[in-house]
């Protein structure tokens, strides 16, 4: 008989971490997307403005595993004055050879935030310079929290800076990770300082206005745009795109559409039609990524269903490993 797996975010948070090997699973993800003929349809988009809400669907097919995932993940950024997270949502794992369920994970977006985060790990990984070791971070809620901790992990980070609209969150942050992570990590209340001098600057909010201008960009400097995944959505001013030496996309179809380089398209500064490297042919050396150190480099990451179906995978694999979850015949 079928048997299908329920794992919750409890079971799920003590079989799956961000660490290396979370790292390594994006990162297969992405190489995935420039080696195999991997099927991802566009995202399914819901919005709910009057609730400052949204929905996105997203699935991949990457062959040679034997599952593959189907996400559904709200996004409610009015939440957190209810006392509420801001993101949740579940996976389900079904076979690729029968279609038939096999996990159901539980995870209320945690898997969404680690590979997120490994996500932008793996960016700075490829695209960062090697001796990278400020980095600075606009947010503070639980996806900038993770950010830091995975930039940590590639590169030899020993100071942070944390800028966030909410200058209270930016302090608590930065004190939580300060103690956490033991490297010096201090809130700012302009954005312009956090950003001068920094080796990496990550952005991973909702906003629709840039946060980071050209004035603040400087050379060797790596930007990860984490959080343009709608259309609305913009976090970086569209100029530093075409300051860039190297513009890099998740998904060039995607972030024609609703990445930071839609919003250089509609201003005009790129073509639609511009050719545009992805991060998976970087890689997989099938692209150059940075070539001196003093190259500004920009990765736009929007959010692929091939990470999600990676990331469920593991869980699921792990899981079978542990023996977590509750299992039964469907």
């Amino acid at each position: 008989m079928p048997r299908m797996t329920i794992l919750t975010e409890a079971d799920l948070r003590k079989i799956v971490k961000l660490d290396l090997d979370a790292v390594a699973c994006v990162e297969n993800a992405f190489r995935a997307l420039a080696t195999l003929p991997v099927a991802m349809p566009p995202i399914l988009r819901l919005d709910i403005p009057e609730h400052h809400g949204e929905v996105d669907v997203k699935t991949a097919y990457v062959p040679g595993l034997d599952g593959f995932a189907i996400k559904i993940s709200p996004g409610f950024f009015d939440n957190p004055k209810l006392g509420l997270p801001s993101t949740n949502g579940m996976m389900v794992l079904l076979s690729a050879k029968t279609g038939l369920v096999e996990a159901l994970l539980l995870d209320n977006g945690y898997l969404t935030d680690v590979r997120t985060a490994a996500a932008g790990a793996v960016a700075a990984k490829h695209l960062a310079r090697q001796d990278a070791s400020i980095a600075a971070i606009f947010g503070a809620g639980m996806q900038a929290r993770l950010q830091l901790e995975a930039l940590t992990l590639v590169r030899p980070i020993r100071e942070a800076r944390i800028w966030a609209r909410d200058a209270i969150k930016a302090e608590k942050a930065a004190a939580d990770l300060g103690e956490k992570l033991g490297i010096t990590v201090r809130a700012e209340s302009d954005a312009a300082t956090a950003a001068a001098g920094a080796d990496i600057l990550v952005t991973t909010t909702p906003s629709a206005e840039p946060l980071i201008h050209a004035g603040f960009v400087t050379a060797g400097q790596h930007i990860t745009a984490m959080g343009s995944d709608a259309e609305h959505k913009n976090e970086i001013a569209p100029a530093i795109l075409k300051l860039a030496d190297l513009y890099v996309a998740d998904s060039a179809k995607q972030t024609r559409r609703l990445g930071e380089l839609h919003h250089a398209i509609d201003a005009g500064l790129f073509s639609a039609e511009a050719e545009v490297t992805e991060l998976g042919a970087v890689i997989a050396g099938k692209a150059h990524g940075r070539r001196a150190a003093s190259d500004i480099t920009i990765a736009d990451l929007t959010g692929t269903g091939v990470q999600d179906t990676a990331i469920a995978t593991l869980a699921r694999d792990r899981a079978r490993i542990a023996g977590a979850g509750t299992t039964f015949e469907s």
